[in-house]
């Protein structure tokens, strides 16, 4: 497995409605960040705060100029939806995510156990 290219599938896909925040990130955003909380309406967020509907897109995604690379302006302060993804390989493959090598697909057990030690410091602990 590759390490992340900032491709930005992943915020492009479901930077529009496919993303939730808990009330304590909000409640976070809302003392100390109101730039952010100024996109959540009625608990939803990345709701435009001049139209109120969803957008269509991330407004904290960036595409840096010249380059085929996103970045996350708010990437310590992103919802815990962003910081747990991607959660398994399936999704990754049907996100055509650019970490993904053909040997993970060839040996996709072996992949996910990489994929959660990759992101182990992202995701809650497991409860067995």
């Amino acid at each position: 497995m590759k390490d992340c290219d900032q491709c930005g599938k992943c915020c492009v896909l479901y930077g529009d409605g496919g993303l939730s925040a808990t009330a304590s990130e909000i409640d976070g955003w809302e003392t100390w960040r109101p730039e952010i909380a100024s996109y959540v309406s009625h608990g939803e967020i990345w709701i435009s705060p001049v139209t109120g509907k969803q957008m269509v897109r991330c407004p904290w995604l960036r595409k840096l100029p010249g380059q085929k690379k996103y970045i996350c302006r708010i990437y310590r302060d992103r919802p815990e939806d962003c910081r747990h993804y991607p959660v398994d390989i399936d999704q990754m493959v049907k996100d055509e995510c650019e970490m993904l090598e053909r040997r993970d697909l060839l040996k996709p057990k072996q992949a996910q156990r990489t994929l959660d030690i990759l992101m182990a410091d992202s995701r809650p602990p497991l409860v067995r």
